[in-house]
């Protein structure tokens, strides 16, 4: 080492502080988390909040720019879609009511040919193992284990509620006073860095509305296709596993295909093998369909992310939070790359301000 010249000047001391450095950023992230698990009440009705309020707002600035109160277009949107949702709703519990006894049935008719075939097959079960299998299943329903999961349940429930309460209150007030919450968030920045955070905030709600948009009408055709073609073989509940298949479109990659093979098991136990297998070839065509025509032109660039990226977004986001993490991991995580692509844009030496 040269005299005068410091351990950390070399390319082993630089290394090293670049990985303090990410370290340290590591760490953060990890305590963000944490809080954000501990403070789930209030972070996930945040987070579903903004996820709705980037898809309707440009519904709220339309009624707005027609002279329309803001208050009252606000109010106005979100009962509009409560309606919707509230007629679905009674829709699929319709459905459901009117074709539920004829799909009891045919669910015993199943499972006593699921049996026969069990017992008849090449396996080696006998009518005493099922009859074991079914005594534990027993047990553990009237274990303490399973009445502490339904305790559980019970707390997640009330949770539930509570979050929905607070989440409409978040999102009417998004809608309303969004740009205000956004002007007192950006007047904390220095002067000179606020146009670039306006840029980016601005590019980032546009992906995030985009996702939501493009993603409700790609999930759209694959129910509508998937129910269609439920009906034409005659699956009982074809509505609302076609409200099942629309819901699960908005988990990437693996959401559809789970709701498919719900279909297909439904089709498996009321009509038999050779529908179920029809389901699923209909299944994997309307697959192939979103992954190479709509999602790419629908989605745009609102999905700029490789799809293995969408995949470890996927995952981390199901292991940290289940099944909402799963549903918002994908669009923030394309929300956090819009951001970073845009301030590296933007990245510049800031002009200094000028003395007054």
């Amino acid at each position: 080492m040269s005299p005068g010249r410091s351990i950390w000047q070399d390319g082993l001391g630089r290394a090293a502080i670049r990985s303090l450095q990410m370290l340290l950023v590591l760490a953060v992230v990890v305590v963000v988390t944490y809080a954000a698990i501990r403070l789930r009440l209030i972070v996930v009705p945040l987070l579903i909040a903004t996820l709705i309020a980037a898809a309707v707002n440009p519904v709220v600035d339309w009624l707005d720019r027609g002279r329309i109160p803001r208050s009252l277009a606000t109010l106005a949107t979100m009962l509009t879609g409560f309606a919707a949702l509230g007629g679905v709703g009674w829709w699929i519990t319709s459905a459901v009511g009117d074709q539920w006894q004829d799909l009891t049935e045919s669910a015993r008719e199943g499972w006593t040919e699921l049996r026969s075939y069990v017992l008849d097959g090449p396996l080696p079960i006998t009518e005493q193992n099922l009859q074991d299998a079914q005594d534990q299943l027993g047990e553990f329903v009237q274990g303490s284990q399973f009445q502490q999961g339904a305790i559980s349940g019970a707390t997640l429930a009330i949770e539930i509620v509570a979050g929905l309460f607070l989440g409409l209150v978040l999102l009417f007030f998004l809608l309303r006073d969004g740009r205000g919450i956004w002007a007192f968030l950006r007047d904390q920045l220095p002067a000179e860095y606020r146009e670039r955070w306006d840029v980016t905030a601005e590019r980032s709600v546009g992906v995030l509305g985009g996702y939501v948009r493009g993603t409700a009408v790609v999930a759209f055709v694959d129910a509508l296709v998937i129910g269609i073609a439920l009906v034409i073989v005659g699956v009982p509940l074809a509505l609302p596993l076609a409200v099942v298949v629309f819901i699960g479109a908005f988990i990437p990659l693996v959401g559809a295909t789970v709701a498919g093979i719900l279909a297909a098991l439904v089709a498996l136990v009321s009509n038999g093998f050779v529908t179920a297998i029809i389901v699923v070839a209909v299944v994997i065509a309307v697959n192939q369909l979103e992954g190479d025509i709509l999602a790419p032109i629908v989605l745009g660039q609102a999905l700029s992310l490789h799809p293995l990226a969408v995949l470890l977004a996927l995952t981390a986001g199901t292991i940290v939070a289940g099944v909402i993490g799963a549903l918002l991991s994908v669009p923030f995580a394309a929300v956090a790359w819009t951001a970073v692509k845009t301030l590296r844009e933007n990245r510049g030496d800031p002009e200094p301000a000028e003395a007054q």
